[in-house]
């Protein structure tokens, strides 16, 4: 069930997805060569509960018993991790590029959003990678709107990614949000226009195209979290939380980014 919100909860999700923004523009930067990942998730940790929230990933189970909860506050994925890498004490390298996924909790409602960074100087094609998925990101925000169908969000971030030669992830997609971290309704990155739930004033949903630099196929780490690309080649994550209002989208996670270009 697709749950639609009043005004006064949208006010409570925008304050969530304040401090899932307000993270990002704190640890953006402190992403440079050795610095340990586990030193961003505490310092995350630290800045979310300060702010009266809690993080909404910290402890989320799975559904399944033999995968342990998840442990830490940031997802941080590096290079070939698509999303749900763990934090550990591994250092960043000069070269690598990393996606920090951020998820607060604050007075019964959720926020989620996700930038994927440079790790100092990258080459050239991790560079049209970033550029490539954060743009197709907005093309399909562009597209959530009342009176379109749900699936035209998925289209225009699938064909911008293909038409520059890169893949989305079949096997993982956005996701409704609000009282729950996860609500219908799923939020795929491919489809045709024209198709899926209708969309409505008062939906929100989490749009998160992952970006594959070759094959969309990916596999899972042992540890029953970490979604790496089969092929071994990097990946790029960026993720907006998006209130459909009756006058088109509202991105309720992107103030670092209009801050920052």
């Amino acid at each position: 069930m697709i749950h639609r919100k009043t005004e006064q909860e949208i006010e409570l999700m925008r304050e969530s997805n304040q401090i899932v923004s307000d993270v990002h523009r704190l640890l953006a930067p402190m992403v440079k060569p050795g610095i340990r990942v586990s030193e961003l998730d505490a310092m995350a940790e630290d800045f979310i509960r300060a702010n009266g929230a809690r993080p909404a990933f910290k402890g989320y189970q799975s559904g399944s018993p033999s995968i342990p909860d998840f442990p830490a506050t940031l997802c941080v994925s590096i290079d070939d991790e698509v999303v749900h890498g763990i934090p550990t004490e591994r250092m960043l390298e000069e070269g690598q590029i990393v996606s920090i996924d951020v998820g607060t909790e604050k007075n019964g409602f959720f926020g989620d959003g996700a930038m994927t960074l440079a790790v100092g100087r990258i080459d050239p094609e991790k560079q049209r990678l970033l550029k490539v998925t954060k743009e197709a990101l907005y093309r399909g925000i562009d597209q959530a709107v009342p009176g379109g169908k749900l699936h035209d969000i998925s289209a225009a971030i699938q064909q911008y990614v293909e038409d520059n030669g890169f893949a989305v992830v079949r096997d993982l997609v956005g996701h409704g949000i609000g009282r729950k971290l996860h609500e219908d309704p799923p939020v795929p990155n491919f489809g045709r226009a024209g198709s899926g739930p209708a969309l409505e004033a008062g939906m929100t949903l989490a749009i998160e195209p992952m970006v594959n630099y070759g094959s969309f196929k990916v596999r899972i780490a042992s540890n029953g979290w970490t979604v790496f690309t089969r092929d071994g080649a990097p990946s790029a994550h960026f993720e907006h939380t998006v209130h459909i209002s009756k006058d088109g989208p509202e991105t309720l996670t992107n103030h670092f980014e209009r801050e920052n270009g």
